[in-house]
């Protein structure tokens, strides 16, 4: 474990050089309270130079070479994996994680770097020759060629490994890359920026500027340096920077009001134990949480009872203690949102069974019984640790529920039934469907991404560099 304390990280990377914030501001330690850092604030100004330093780096970037970049791509994550202890020890204290979680994030982000050195090297061009009278005797090469600059805005939620689901694809690609974190959490992308220095790319390559959307923000996705924005965010911010961007290749990942729909014929322990763990995992706090479970009406109280069981497992404490598997959110107006929601859903007729109670930005892992379906919880994201169980009466009304909201990323049908899991799977609006279990992005070499309000475009790995090139013909 790192040495505990207040850390300054009062730098910006700019150009291949670490550069002096003039102004700072302070990062709240939420396993121990009071300040763990002291973060670089950027100016608008010093957001200018570096886009220009991206600019500056894209010609050295287009004539790496496959080799060159899978070399870098490794000892970024050599450099993750050296400092795994630190890293993990920063993600529980800026982003409240259990310690287990946060190490577990920290190993998914060197993986993806690593993987991205795989998906770069399947990167193929093309031959093609004319087929239409009047060329016949054209042929022409397809070749992938890099974007230029790519933006990288990374979530609060999965501060590190949502970073390199982003950064590393962009790289691979033959990217510049200027990253934006979360300014909630902006410590560890500043110690992945040590890493990337010490990795050896030209200078401007990569760019770190920490600091308050609302001064930057804007700026950054406006500007017409930027060729590509890879965002993971809420709904309402991706369709700000969507406004904002112009004519730039998006790829955002947005909110979620992840479904569980569970029949009478459902392994009503695995829905259970499946549907407590993605509503609780990380308190909710993930744009694939499962957001309600949507039951028939049959089975309605004895999920219920099971699912209050597995909520059991899902101790609060010390965050640095191994046990603890749940923490606070990450600020007061997030818990006060889910407080919101909660009370509008027992203002309907909703009925508490566990937990309802917020303590500052701690929210008690909550089971809310008989939601009714005009409810908000229904519709909007919680983005906290609540599990709504919404009664339906049959499949007709499921999918009706199911597809209530303008949100479309994940959600899950537990059911033992095949046909029945295909049909609810092919109809349910949404980016992917679980069959038998909490929607789950894994490393990201499936794709992922949703429909409606909850994103444009597919991530992972393989698709993100796909995202991040252009295809340029040259016909001969």
């Amino acid at each position: 474990m790192a040495t505990r304390g207040v850390h300054a990280h009062d730098q910006l990377y700019v150009g291949g050089r670490w550069v002096p914030a003039d102004r700072t501001r302070d990062v709240r330690d939420l396993a121990e309270g009071g300040t763990f850092a002291t973060v670089a604030s950027a100016t608008p100004e010093q957001a200018e130079e570096a886009l220009e330093a991206a600019q500056r780096a894209e010609v050295a970037m287009r004539e790496s070479t496959v080799v060159q970049r899978a070399e870098w791509l490794g000892a970024i994550a050599d450099g993750i994996e050296e400092r795994a202890d630190e890293l993990a020890d920063v993600i529980v204290r800026e982003a409240g994680k259990p310690i287990g979680s946060a190490r577990n994030e920290v190993n998914a982000a060197a993986e993806r770097f690593r993987r991205a050195v795989e998906e770069v090297r399947s990167l193929r061009g093309e031959y093609r020759e004319g087929t239409t009278r009047g060329h016949e005797g054209w042929r022409a090469i397809v070749k992938p060629v890099p974007r230029g600059t790519v933006l990288c805005i990374s979530p609060y939620n999965y501060p590190l490994s949502t970073t390199a689901l982003e950064v590393a694809p962009a790289l691979a690609a033959g990217n510049s890359v200027v990253l934006k974190p979360a300014s909630q959490t902006p410590v560890s992308s500043k110690l992945l920026a040590e890493i990337v220095d010490d990795a050896g790319l030209p200078d401007g390559a990569f760019n770190y500027v920490s600091g308050p959307s609302g001064e930057i923000g804007d700026l950054l996705v406006g500007d017409d340096r930027v060729n590509a924005i890879a965002m993971t965010g809420s709904s309402a911010a991706g369709k700000h920077v969507a406004r904002e961007s112009g004519m730039v290749e998006l790829l955002m990942e947005l909110g979620g009001n992840a479904p569980a729909v569970v029949f009478p014929d459902a392994d009503l322990g695995e829905a259970a134990a499946g549907s407590a763990k993605g509503a609780l995992k990380y308190a909710g706090q993930r744009c694939s949480a499962v957001s309600r479970v949507l039951v028939h009406q049959s089975v309605h109280d004895e999920l219920a009872g099971r699912i209050e069981g597995e909520m059991d497992k899902w101790r609060s404490g010390d965050l640095f203690d191994e046990g603890t598997a749940f923490g606070p959110l990450i600020d007061e107006g997030q818990a006060e949102w889910v407080e919101e929601l909660v009370d509008d859903a027992v203002e309907r007729g909703a009925s508490v069974v566990r937990g309802g109670e917020r303590d500052g930005q701690f929210f008690e892992p909550t089971l809310l019984t008989n939601v009714p379906h005009d409810a908000r919880i229904v519709r909007e994201e919680q983005f906290g640790p609540v599990i709504p169980i919404v009664p339906f009466a049959d499949e007709a009304e499921a999918l009706e529920l199911a597809n209530a909201g303008d949100l479309g990323l994940d959600a899950a049908v537990f059911t033992g039934d095949y046909d029945r899991a295909m049909r609810l799977a092919e109809r349910i609006e949404a980016g992917a469907v679980r069959i038998n279990g909490a929607p789950s992005h894994g490393l990201g070499d499936i794709p992922f991404g949703g429909v409606k309000d909850s994103g444009i475009g597919r991530e992972g790995l393989g698709v993100s560099i796909e995202s991040f090139v252009e295809r340029k013909t040259i016909v001969l």
